[in-house]
């Protein structure tokens, strides 16, 4: 009987955004009603999830969170919110593997290479996410210790900034969802030297 908003807890341009934006038209058809999508990025999702937990219990504030949202609770000392005392799951909206990728400019066109370059620069190469303790993150750490190689990690407001400076060559390397970085693939400007799931991405 009143208008909608989503909040998403990342910055404009990632999979979480790119997600919420898509059902949005069709929601808003369905409800007969407004859905106003908020942006709340910042510490590590957690500004926007607690906007959330603090709204009024009605079913007019919803949220789009991901894979870190259980996670925080382990990883921050203090979390403002019980993820699973103050949130109702409703549904599962996406599912698909993050694209490890690197600037075209880089010069490395497989894995093998980009690890053999890092290694070459022991602890000398970034890598970014978007943001600490983020899927991106944990990822990323888990490919690197898989690897042997040392990067530091550069932590961003979310995915969309990361990879613009990923894009821009001041950062070598990123995890990053498909979707958020398939265009940058096809116009030759990022490429992907692999992705996270046991079997080829046929969008990919």
């Amino acid at each position: 009987s009143k208008p909608i908003r989503i909040i998403v807890p990342t910055s404009a341009g990632g999979l979480n955004d790119l997600t919420t934006r898509a059902i949005t038209p069709k929601l808003q058809e369905a409800l007969g009603q407004p859905v106003v999508v908020e942006n709340r990025a910042g510490a590590d999702t957690m500004i926007g999830t607690e906007i959330a937990a603090r709204s009024a219990p009605d079913g007019y504030t919803l949220i789009n969170v991901f894979d870190n949202f259980p996670l925080n609770q382990f990883l921050v000392k203090k979390v403002p919110y019980d993820a699973a005392r103050d949130f109702v799951p409703i549904s599962l909206l996406v599912r698909g593997p993050q694209l490890i990728v690197v600037p075209a400019q880089l010069g490395v066109k497989t894995l093998a290479e980009f690890i053999q370059l890092a290694k070459s620069k022991p602890g000398a190469l970034n890598f970014a996410s978007g943001g600490n303790g983020t899927i991106l993150h944990l990822a990323s750490e888990m490919f690197l210790d898989e690897a042997n190689v040392t990067a530091k990690h550069v932590p961003y407001r979310g995915v969309a900034p990361a990879l613009n400076d990923v894009l821009g060559g001041q950062i070598p390397m990123a995890f990053a969802s498909l979707p958020s970085c398939i265009q940058h693939i096809k116009a030759g400007k990022l490429r992907a030297l692999g992705v996270s799931s046991p079997k080829r991405s046929p969008f990919a």
